[in-house]
């Protein structure tokens, strides 16, 4: 998952700088008044969304893997401790009527 969102803002960074070039260089318009900043951070964003979705979809699925077995095992474990309840909740139950 580290990995995933390391790659992500590395083309995030990597299209913040062509954006601040080609907006620079006058071949993408300048933002509206002092808005120049945020103007180059929102096309970043913009231009950097599609270009992960589709060069990072190997890597998505495999974090989608890795986070899908953590929530079983979360979930087996949760479950065994279900049962050891119960079984402890019966053994409690049973002791407390023969006595």
């Amino acid at each position: 998952m580290l990995r995933y969102t390391l790659m992500r803002l590395g083309i995030l960074a990597g299209c913040l700088v062509v954006v601040w070039a080609l907006v620079y260089s006058g071949l993408a318009p300048r933002g509206l008044g002092a808005s120049n900043g945020l103007w180059i951070v929102l096309l970043a964003l913009v231009i950097s969304a599609p270009i992960s979705f589709v060069v990072l979809r190997g890597e998505r699925d495999r974090a989608s893997v890795e986070i899908a077995q953590k929530v079983d095992r979360m979930k087996a474990g949760l479950e065994a401790n279900r049962a050891q309840e119960d079984v402890d909740d019966d053994a409690a139950r049973a002791q407390g009527q023969t006595s």
